[in-house]
């Protein structure tokens, strides 16, 4: 199964971060390719959420089930769409009061072999991209107390 594994250390709290994180109503405002977001149910530990994604006039709808442990970590767990599997976990890590290391991770499988292949070579960018959007969005809430964020892939 390929995954794709992006740690940085960011300058705001583990609390700032996962709450942007969890706060997948707002993917559309700041997420490339994330046309639409319905949130099912949530809790303080779990969410049941819907997302579409589209480029182009291409367009998916992938269901996930969300476990939260405030403020260490978010899992996202596949239930349905267009993949055989689509998991990925946040591993939030306070550092001092307004510093975070965040470890996100995705492990994913396509159901053809033929598109797994034709879209591997897009798919690390596409990820890496997501996490720009992340660290953008952060500096938009929260401003920006650091010239760039460090990166230990």
């Amino acid at each position: 199964m390929p995954h794709i594994r992006e740690s940085r250390r960011l300058p705001y709290s583990a609390e700032q971060i996962f709450d942007l994180v969890a706060d997948v109503a707002s993917y559309p405002k700041f997420l490339p390719w994330v046309v639409a977001t319905r949130v099912r149910s949530d809790s303080e530990s779990e969410m049941l959420a819907d997302m579409v994604v589209g480029f182009k006039s291409l367009r998916e709808k992938f269901t996930s089930r969300v476990e939260k442990e405030r403020p260490n970590r978010i899992v996202v767990h596949y239930v349905d769409g267009p993949m055989r599997n689509l998991d990925n976990s946040w591993q939030i890590t306070p550092v001092g009061d307004n510093q975070c290391d965040v470890d996100f991770r995705v492990d994913f499988t396509f159901k053809s072999r033929v598109f797994e292949t034709l879209a591997g070579q897009y798919v690390d960018r596409a990820f890496r991209k997501l996490m720009g959007a992340f660290e953008d969005r952060a500096a938009e809430l929260y401003g920006s107390s650091s010239p760039s964020a460090s990166s230990a892939a």
